[in-house]
């Protein structure tokens, strides 16, 4: 009796563990932002900085020491404290001294001595990944109409690799967003890069020179997101369609549980019930689908980015390795042709420059019978 009382009383607008470390059990993120709001005080929200003096004073109440142990503290972990040269010389940051006896110096020399004995440096992708971890922390905006509302919910969102290869089952999230509450699905679906929306449609084997009208994503607009029972489709523009309806009726006429539909364009991830660590569906071009994982739903802090304009906000993007040209082995793929003579392999992948001097004459006719389709490399946008 006591036990089924405890239950009812449970909020179920707070996140709570469905199974441990994996996921949560589902929740309203609307309701969770406001039960947050409702026990925090308004200077736990704010994005004011607190001046020095009301800083020690509150911290010395909520450590319950007195003002002698607070002026102690502050010099005894004072950065003049942690000096290793002198006051009047300007230090080298990329220079950790040979006689070093705090504990994050020493490490930091261990590690400077290994990245010496590598033969390789940064690569284009590591200065990319750090450069998006410099302009996302504590970005403020120009103009005060550009910043974040104070309590707005903050989500990490990773969107996963189609898992139409055994190789993309197991890597790590192809990127990773941040979203506020106020965003829409259909922001989150324009944000997501995927390389099926800039395939070139057509076989161009004829008239390799002709610019394409449109890419996959230009002409086929439909896709949907799945959450928590309910199909999230963009109905944006006229030609959209509502490609969910097959997966409702094909359940329907099995008895699986009935499934609502909502337009993403109208939805925010405000108004979403959702379990944080489980994978949801956004499938786009038919039938390219994608894992999509909410990993972490809070509150705005003062150190996040809070230009509002800079969201959807990139702090990750997997890096592939290029398809290089079957024959230089240099450049990245431009073109796959089939039932072609002169390939080594069918189909094959080739570089614009190889392609054209295998296959077509100094005219520019072409040379032989084979099928040519335009070929966007994974990996060409690391």
């Amino acid at each position: 009796m006591a036990a089924a009382e405890l239950s009812s009383e449970a909020n179920s607008d707070i996140p709570d563990y469905e199974y441990t470390d994996v996921n949560t059990k589902p929740f309203h993120i609307e309701a969770f932002r406001n039960e947050w709001l409702k026990r925090l005080k308004p200077s736990d929200v704010s994005f004011r900085e607190q001046d020095e003096d009301t800083f020690d004073a509150d911290f010395a109440r909520e450590m319950r020491v007195d003002p002698e142990t607070m002026a102690e503290l502050k010099s005894v972990c004072s950065l003049d404290s942690l000096r290793c040269h002198p006051p009047d010389q300007q230090p080298d940051d990329t220079i950790v001294p040979e006689d070093a006896t705090l504990n994050t110096l020493m490490q930091r020399k261990e590690r400077q001595d290994y990245k010496a004995t590598l033969k390789t440096g940064k690569n284009r992708h590591t200065l990319y990944a750090d450069e998006l971890e410099r302009i996302t922390v504590g970005r403020k905006p120009k103009t005060m109409t550009d910043l974040i509302a104070e309590g707005e919910i903050i989500l990490t969102i990773n969107v996963y690799y189609p898992a139409v290869f055994e190789k993309f089952r197991s890597v790590r999230p192809h990127m990773t967003l941040r979203m506020t509450g106020t965003h829409s699905l259909a922001e989150l679906k324009d944000a997501i890069c995927c390389v099926s929306d800039l395939q070139v449609c057509g076989e161009f084997s004829n008239t390799p020179d002709m610019a394409p009208d449109f890419i996959s994503k230009d002409h086929f607009k439909s896709a949907f997101f799945f959450f928590e029972g309910v199909f999230y489709n963009d109905m944006r523009f006229p030609e959209c369609q509502d490609i969910s309806t097959t997966t409702i009726e094909w359940a329907k006429a099995r008895n699986f549980p009935p499934y609502s539909q909502a337009k993403m364009e109208d939805t925010r991830f405000a108004d979403l019930k959702v379990k944080v660590g489980f994978p949801y569906l956004y499938c786009h071009q038919g039938d390219c689908e994608h894992l999509v994982i909410i990993t972490d739903v809070r509150l705005a802090h003062m150190n996040d980015c809070l230009d509002k304009k800079l969201y959807p906000l990139l702090t990750h993007k997997h890096r592939l390795i290029t398809q290089k040209c079957a024959v230089c082995h240099v450049f990245i793929g431009r073109w796959f042709t089939t039932n072609d003579q002169f390939a080594p392999s069918d189909p094959c992948l080739y570089c614009d420059k190889c392609f054209r001097m295998l296959h077509y004459d100094a005219q520019g006719n072409k040379l032989g019978d084979f099928l040519a389709y335009p070929y966007v490399d994974r990996g060409a946008f690391n």
